[in-house]
């Protein structure tokens, strides 16, 4: 089926999912929590640590700014800021403020896409963790053991939670895109098959129609002077079959291929007639069968197709046998004294399209030389019962 104007465009307006910094998100309100509690952490509450002056307030600052390079640089971010926490203990403040980037750092590298980032980071956070317990001077008990196991286990797991968040959500893009394209290029499909359904009609409609009126013109000419009355009937055929002709190819162009226009167009007697009207001698043994259009439809011009191909290769009696076989209709057109092909002779579409229709419609189709001939045959499957026999 062709697609229609109004159709809705195959590979647009598909969903998708939203691709959002998570991991910027949470970094920011990790960041917003250590503005909220000011400077207020860098007090000490035991003694032995130093009281918050322009140095203690110099780490804090360098480590949170050291935050925005998180999405470029993750790892060298993490490394700054437990380096921050190394420092600040050797200078003997307090690790309150200056620990949250450092889970913020280990978040952002377990988010990131890459996956080889985890080791190094994990690796990082456990020499500034044991730089601070060294310098510290305070004691290091269960309590802070606790704490910093505690952030590292949100950390790690957030981040692994964005990250996989991450990776779903791309792997459904990517399967929506290839639906999208599989879609688009089944509509090219569909519109190379309506392409080619096209072409097979207007080749075997206009084609056997040339053919026929080529044989009877060539009749006309040649009793014009000796037999007047043939020569004008033959000349009738040419006009009629020419009309039938403009009128097929004026249904194609219009509506679809599979309107006639008119029902003895799908009459096999009527065509059979026809090309007995060149002079050729054709015989028919056609059985009344109960057929759906469809199959009616291609059985018509596959005899068609075979007729034509062979008034132009064959020069002696045709033969066409319709019958019923187990449950299919077989149609069978035999030649007799086919020529053979010139040399360098390109085949038509002829064979091609007959076997096409057979195939669409759930047949087979057999072609080649016969005896001295040639011998075409089709099996379509039947629709409806066989009602009746005539000779």
């Amino acid at each position: 089926m062709r697609p229609g104007r109004d159709d809705p465009p195959l590979a647009e307006n598909q969903p998708t999912l939203p691709r959002r910094p998570t991991w910027i998100v949470a970094a920011f309100a990790l960041a917003v929590v250590i503005i909220l509690t000011g400077l207020s952490p860098l007090a000490p509450d035991d003694a032995p640590f130093r009281e918050p002056d322009a140095l203690g307030v110099t780490f804090v600052v360098a480590s949170v700014l050291a935050l925005a390079g998180l999405r470029r640089a993750p790892l060298a971010v993490l490394t700054f800021a437990a380096t921050i926490v190394v420092l600040n203990a050797v200078a003997g403040y307090t690790v309150a403020a200056v620990q949250w980037p450092v889970w913020i750092a280990l978040y952002a590298c377990f988010a990131a896409p890459r996956r080889g980032l985890r080791v190094p980071a994990v690796v990082v956070t456990g020499l500034g963790v044991a730089g601070y317990a060294a310098f510290s001077r305070g004691q290091v008990g269960v309590h802070d053991a606790a704490s910093i196991a505690i952030c590292v286990l949100f950390a790690t797991v957030a981040g692994e939670v964005v990250h996989a968040r991450r990776v779903w959500a791309e792997a459904v893009e990517a399967r929506l895109d290839s639906e999208r394209r599989e879609r688009a290029a089944q509509a090219e499909r569909a519109v190379e098959a309506e392409r080619a359904r096209w072409a097979r009609d207007l080749h075997d409609a206009l084609g056997h129609a040339v053919n026929v009126m080529v044989l009877q013109a060539g009749v006309a000419r040649r009793v014009f002077d000796d037999n007047p009355a043939f020569a004008q009937e033959a000349l009738g055929h040419v006009e009629t079959v020419g009309r039938e002709a403009l009128q097929r190819l004026d249904l194609l162009l219009r509506a679809d291929p599979d309107a006639t226009g008119d029902d003895a167009d799908d009459d096999l007697p009527s065509l059979v007639e026809r090309v007995r009207a060149t002079g050729r001698e054709v015989g028919l043994d056609l059985p009344l069968l109960d057929l759906d259009p469809g199959t009616s439809r291609t059985l018509y011009l596959i005899v068609q197709e075979a007729l034509t191909n062979a008034l132009k290769h064959a020069t002696g009696p045709i033969e066409v046998t319709v019958a019923e076989d187990d449950g299919r209709v077989v149609a069978e057109v035999r030649s007799a004294s086919a020529r053979p092909a010139p040399p360098g002779h390109v085949p038509g579409h002829g064979l091609a399209n007959m076997r096409e229709r057979a195939r669409l419609e759930g047949g087979t189709f057999e072609a080649g030389p016969d005896d001295d001939g040639f011998r075409v045959r089709a099996a379509l499957p039947l629709r409806r019962p066989v009602e009746g026999v005539a000779s």
